[in-house]
């Protein structure tokens, strides 16, 4: 649906959302606090983004400051981000998850003046590096659980104080400041990795964003009477464009599960109409419901595959131009028995789920379609804001990321990278110019990085990576390069190949030393018969366990290698498995260990 009111920068969105629906009374936001669901009106959202907004005006935050913000989802995020916009400050939002290390440098590299974190954990990381960070004047801290303030360190509820009183004295001082902000001006930076060096800032402008936010709206059908639980992280472009801006745009109540862990409790305690995910939900969805039915009796069994076959059947028939009179009523009594109680630990009235940040397997796309749950999957990078291309309601195909959204021209270049243009494309990378002229042409086109093509209906598909850029099945981005470069590093490690595009989590094989592994086996008066026991050996396997802890313990937590296999052979030119200068050839190996690779993830849930 188109949006219900017209806006041309996010500070106009925000204002005429609040002035259209503050009368209503209906929620516009809701939050967990003390064992139940609690409601943010507009009219209550409008009155705190405004008063901290002139909280941060009184700090002297103004048009251009860039603001760090760094944390978890919760009502204050929505606020915080929204006080900025008012201001024409710019939102550098950061992974709570990332360390102290990765904070420093990007507070450095946006030349942050001001930082807002959620709490006692992320303050003590901020105060690591604070005297790393030269141009940081101001901390604001959301929650004042153990802590006490200073004069550079305040307290949430201090600077909405602040607010007040500084309104008393500039009554117009926000909505002037809100009225001037316009299209091309920055709105975030927000930093994504690449292949190689550090993290990059994506510059994205208040046109970017509104005309993704606007483009999306028509394609995903979003509306007044929707309610979405929102998981996923604020910080992430995904998030913030489709389940956050989006969603708001088309008058969406949003809800804040307490955790990923807690969303299962979450969907039936809110019972959303829409959620926006990652493939790993339905992972973990199918994994649980897998292990439930191998449990159940036979006759229980027998029943629930009947009635996906029956599922899949009407997904058929259906396609193909209608249901039949006998499949129809199969189908009724497959809802009775088995799908209407599937749907309930959704909550119920799910209406379709989005999905992007990652690949989503085509079998279980289809598997969820069966049972009555329809997924939306979608496809884009933050640099393209994020959203080039997504599935429709009426018009969907698994195994494709659908078709590009309006206003977003797509084409496949002659070696069959993916490129996008229009109004979407960042405006650049921060302070790396090189950068930018990499990614995007003289002509506005974003090469992304992937390989697809169009199937004979017009469907985008994505079949493979031009660059080895790992995005895990809960859709962080990850460049392997770096991480090998670090563990390559240890005087142990001879060969190491990051495992982890698609999956849950990072796992890793390692050629190591073989000779400094027999004489640190010598040294702990360890015995074995050949090198593959050798590398089995409990001592040998801590020291590695210990090793890899050691060289990782400054990588934020989805960087981190979780389980690992030592290789009892070099990867070698004869194998097959590198380049003659070395280079390992990652798809050859990946498939060359695929089940050693498999174990590692045996068992997954």
């Amino acid at each position: 649906m188109s949006t219900p009111v017209t806006f041309t920068t996010l500070a106009e969105m925000f204002e005429r959302l609040s002035a259209a629906f503050a009368a209503e009374g209906r929620p516009m936001l809701m939050y967990k606090s003390g064992g139940a669901y609690r409601d943010i009106s507009y009219q209550e959202f409008q009155d705190r983004a405004v008063c901290f907004a002139n909280g941060l005006a009184s700090l002297g935050v103004k048009r251009g400051d860039r603001v760090a913000l760094i944390s978890e989802n919760r009502p204050e995020w929505v606020v915080a981000d929204s006080g900025m916009i008012r201001l024409g400050a710019v939102n550098v939002s950061i992974y709570p998850t990332l360390t102290a290390k990765q904070i420093e440098y990007t507070l450095n590299d946006a030349g942050a003046s001001y930082a807002i974190v959620s709490n006692q954990m992320q303050l003590a990381k901020l105060l690591k590096v604070l005297p790393e960070v030269p141009t940081l004047r101001t901390v604001i801290v959301f929650s004042d659980k153990g802590l006490s303030q200073s004069e550079n360190i305040l307290f949430y509820a201090t600077v909405m104080d602040r607010g007040v009183r500084f309104r008393t004295e500039r009554p117009d001082h926000v909505e002037r400041e809100a009225a001037a902000v316009r299209p091309e001006d920055l709105l975030t930076l927000i930093y994504t990795s690449g292949t190689t060096g550090n993290p990059k800032g994506v510059m994205l402008t208040h046109e970017n964003l509104v005309s993704n936010i606007k483009s999306s709206a028509d394609c995903i059908p979003f509306n007044h009477e929707d309610l979405i639980l929102s998981f996923l992280p604020l910080c992430h472009s995904y998030e913030r464009m489709a389940g956050y801006y989006t969603a708001m745009a088309c008058g969406v109540t949003i809800a804040y599960a307490e955790s990923i862990e807690t969303v299962q409790d979450n969907l039936a305690e809110v019972r959303p109409t829409v959620v926006t995910t990652v493939p790993r939900l339905f992972e973990r969805m199918y994994n649980r419901l897998m292990k439930q039915v191998a449990l159940a009796p036979p006759v229980r069994r027998r029943i629930f595959f009947w009635a996906v076959e029956i599922g899949r059947r009407a997904v058929r028939e259906r396609a193909a131009g209608g249901v039949r009179l006998r499949t129809a009523l199969l189908h009724r009594v497959a809802q009775a028995l088995v799908f209407d109680k599937i749907r309930a630990r959704t909550g119920g009235r799910i209406r379709f789920f989005v999905s992007g940040g990652a690949a989503l397997p085509r079998e279980l796309g289809e598997f969820f379609e069966a049972i009555g749950i329809r997924i939306l999957e979608g496809y884009g990078m933050t640099e393209s804001s994020p959203v080039i291309s997504v599935n429709r309601l009426d018009r969907h195909r698994f195994g494709t990321v659908g078709f590009p959204i309006p206003g977003v021209e797509v084409r496949i270049a002659h070696d069959g990278e993916i490129l996008a243009r229009g109004p979407n494309v960042m405006k650049g990378y921060w302070n790396n110019p090189e950068a930018t002229r990499e990614v995007v042409d003289g002509d506005g086109w974003l090469h992304t990085g992937d390989i697809g093509m169009f199937d004979p209906d017009g469907y985008l598909r994505i079949t493979d990576r031009k660059k080895h850029l790992f995005v895990t099945s809960g859709g962080k981005n990850i460049a392997p390069q770096p991480i090998e470069s670090l563990f390559l590093g240890s005087r142990y490690i001879d060969q190491f190949v990051l495992i982890g595009d698609g999956r849950m989590y990072l796992t890793a094989l390692v050629v190591p030393d073989y000779d400094l592994v027999r004489d640190y086996a010598r040294a702990k008066g360890l015995s074995a018969a050949s090198l593959p026991e050798l590398l089995n050996a409990p001592d040998v396997h801590a020291l590695f366990d210990g090793e890899i802890a050691r060289v990782q313990k400054d990588l934020a937590s989805f960087e981190r290698v979780r389980k690992f296999t030592l290789l009892d052979a070099p990867l070698t030119v004869e194998g097959g498995e590198t380049t003659l200068i070395g280079k390992v050839k990652r798809k050859v190996v990946e498939e060359k260990f695929k089940a050693l690779i498999d174990k590692m993830y045996e068992g997954l849930s």
